[in-house]
């Protein structure tokens, strides 16, 4: 017979409060440990207004959204990479900074996806209201 970890929920509603009490509490740790994701999300606040009032269509409206929500995934991902990292050890060790620095390399890449989008979309935006 199998053991069950008593980390894990049962299922049905139970699981669902569980994955989101868990994940709010992700946030939480995120918002106060991680200085990049608090840059990223302030970020956010400014970028998603102007997603949603610049007149777009809806699919170049999605994507950059979706390209703005992009950075705060990746952003997590990271930080739940060095967090684990850390937790196994806070010795210098190549294979734990080659992993901090891949996470690293994963968030400037969605930034720079996220900088493409933003600019192909509202680059011509801005050049018609340059030349009006």
């Amino acid at each position: 017979m199998q053991q069950r970890s008593p980390f894990k929920s049962r299922g049905g509603l139970e699981r669902l409060r569980a994955a989101v009490k868990y994940s709010l509490n992700g946030f939480r740790q995120a918002w106060h440990e991680e200085a990049a994701f608090r840059q990223e999300l302030m970020l956010f606040a400014v970028l998603l207004p102007v997603a949603l009032v610049v007149p777009v269509t809806i699919v170049e409206r999605i994507v950059l959204v979706s390209s703005a929500v992009l950075v705060l995934v990746v952003e997590l991902l990271n930080s739940a990479i060095e967090a684990v990292v850390d937790r196994v050890s806070f010795d210098r060790h190549e294979l734990s900074q080659r992993a901090k620095d891949l996470g690293s390399a994963a968030v400037m890449l969605s930034l720079l996806v996220a900088g493409f989008c933003w600019l192909a979309i509202l680059g011509p935006l801005v050049v018609d209201l340059a030349e009006w």
